[in-house]
């Protein structure tokens, strides 16, 4: 009766470390992304604005096709970093006027940075990315910055 408790306290344990851990990694991939928001916001030249965007979103694409590389994640976690990576450039294109879309004025870039944020939060919903994944992102994006 003993083991069969300690067991089941074992199990809730796990489950709620799991849980939390992915609210971790995709937390902090919403930092990620806060955090140019506001580098956005605190600077005034438009054209740094625009490269600081750009840069965040490459760093978080190349972030994605290394972990997506690296043979540690599943076969659906690279179908959800594919998706992801989609919407990333589509952010991309949309910021630089390229591929049907029309540029980002200069005037709406403080905008556009939050759009990104909340479009960003939306697309982890939709998009499954484990833990285990989520963790790879955020360290290989710190080392790339």
């Amino acid at each position: 009766m003993k083991a069969i408790t300690v067991f089941g306290v074992i199990v809730i344990m796990i489950f709620v470390l799991v849980q939390a851990g992915t609210a971790g990694g995709k937390d902090d991939i919403q930092k990620y992304f806060n955090d140019t928001a506001g580098k956005v916001k605190a600077t005034a030249d438009p054209a740094q604005k625009r490269e600081i965007l750009d840069k965040s979103l490459q760093t978080m694409s190349k972030a994605l096709d290394r972990v997506e590389s690296s043979g540690l994640v599943s076969q659906d976690d690279r179908a959800g970093i594919d998706r992801f990576k989609t919407t990333l450039q589509e952010k991309q294109d949309e910021l630089k006027g390229i591929n049907g879309y029309e540029r980002v004025a200069d005037a709406q870039l403080n905008a556009f940075s939050d759009y990104v944020v909340q479009d960003m939060e939306q697309a982890e919903k939709q998009i499954t990315i484990s833990l285990v994944a989520a963790l790879l992102i955020i360290i290989i994006v710190i080392l790339i910055t």
